[in-house]
């Protein structure tokens, strides 16, 4: 029985209809990675299993020659015209410690295979010339089998991981191709400072894993139908669009209590397929989890309560969920649950990218970084390799 992702994006018929047979499907990981559990209470762990214990670090790394400076700009093409044919090694080609800014442009095509951007390396930037053109795609599962003949779990799943501080993507599609097969992130992330622009991120469930940080998303397009936006993160979307491939869930936030701020989307979109019910706007991942939509289009395919309590009555007391002027047939600010919020002019108007992404170092992503430009076109790399 083949599998099917649907969704609506530039890639037309190759991420329109993504259809992969049982067979297709990878039984082993490149990686050496132990199970972890999916939906731990225990994020740290988790992480610290993932990075220490998997080797996933290590493994990224295991081409790497000693380096202690490297150029401010790396070229990956799949056919060969550039410095590197595949991601990974265009980011092993970047030294730990690494204290400034590398942009890797990445020319258009498909590149197969799990990235790794270890904590170490920072300041790392994933350039494409447009994201219709640029893919960077997986299809492992929490379930998909590790070499160590062991589960890789959700974290492990991911088709891009990215680990370190002060990373940035701009027009980029990250997928992750397993269907409907369970958890199985396009990206996570668990570094600070993370700001991607006019990506795509697709998949089913968990597309989009913000384990932790704060992290800005300018432009986006994030696909899915089960909690594809997940995590303990402070995050802020503007002007981005979700699409629901089914009735679901779109966010899961696991906010720890002392953080003020989880999941806000501002002036984005929210569409799903056609006749489509039951599409809800999030659900407590953890008990104090924390969502936001500020001036959000909503289609008439979220259901007028809004917000499911993952069937933990008690997560009513506790959770975060808000709304400000809501639009389009899905917005019913009277029918919505009691538990949730609908914001003042004045509360509403507190909410911005710098008071909620600021932090101690008052960091505010909004001016363009280093990547700005992209390298020259090249011909699409014919399924290139991440290695």
């Amino acid at each position: 029985m083949s599998h099917i992702v649907e969704c609506l994006s530039p890639w037309h018929g190759r991420l329109a209809h993504v259809c992969l047979s049982d067979a297709q499907r990878p039984q082993q990981s490149q990686g050496s990675q132990r199970p972890l559990r999916a939906r731990s209470g225990n994020l740290i762990a988790c992480l610290c299993a993932l990075c220490g214990l998997c080797g996933l670090c290590a493994r990224a790394g295991a081409d790497e020659k000693p380096a202690t400076t490297a150029p401010a700009s790396i070229v990956v093409a799949g056919d060969g015209t550039g410095d590197y044919r595949g991601i990974q090694e265009a980011v092993n080609a970047v030294p730990a410690g690494n204290a400034q800014r590398i942009v890797i442009h990445i020319r258009p095509g498909m590149y197969r295979g799990q990235v790794v951007v270890p904590r170490e390396k920072r300041f790392v930037s994933f350039l494409g010339e447009a994201a219709d053109k640029t893919l960077i795609t997986e299809s492992w599962n929490l379930r998909t089998i590790g070499k160590n003949g062991q589960a890789i779990g959700v974290f492990g799943a991911a088709t891009v991981i990215v680990l370190a501080d002060d990373f940035e993507a701009e027009n980029i599609t990250f997928e992750n191709g397993a269907g409907n097969r369970g958890q199985a992130p396009a990206l996570s992330v668990s570094g600070d400072r993370a700001v991607f622009r006019r990506c795509n991120f697709m998949s089913w469930q968990d597309t989009l894993l913000l384990n932790q940080g704060r992290h800005y998303l300018d432009s986006c397009y994030i696909c899915g139908s089960v909690d594809f936006i997940a995590g303990g993160a402070t995050a802020f979307f503007e002007k981005c669009r979700m699409h629901c491939m089914t009735g679901g869930y779109i966010t899961a936030a696991s906010t720890p209590q002392d953080q003020a701020y989880g999941f806000v989307f501002s002036g984005c979109r929210i569409t799903a397929e056609a006749d489509r019910r039951n599409v809800y706007l999030g659900r407590p991942w953890r008990s104090f989890a924390s969502v936001t939509f500020l001036r959000t289009d909503m289609p008439g395919s979220v259901d007028d309560a809004g917000w499911d309590n993952w069937r933990v009555p008690d997560r009513e007391k506790t959770t975060r969920f808000a709304e400000y002027r809501s639009e389009g047939l899905g917005a019913h600010p009277s029918a919505r649950v009691a538990w949730s919020k609908q914001l003042t002019d004045e509360q509403a108007k507190a909410i911005t990218r710098e008071s909620v992404l600021g932090g101690k170092d008052g960091w505010d992503p909004k001016p363009a970084g280093a990547a700005t430009q992209p390298a020259a076109a090249a011909n699409p790399g014919a399924g290139a390799a991440n290695k």
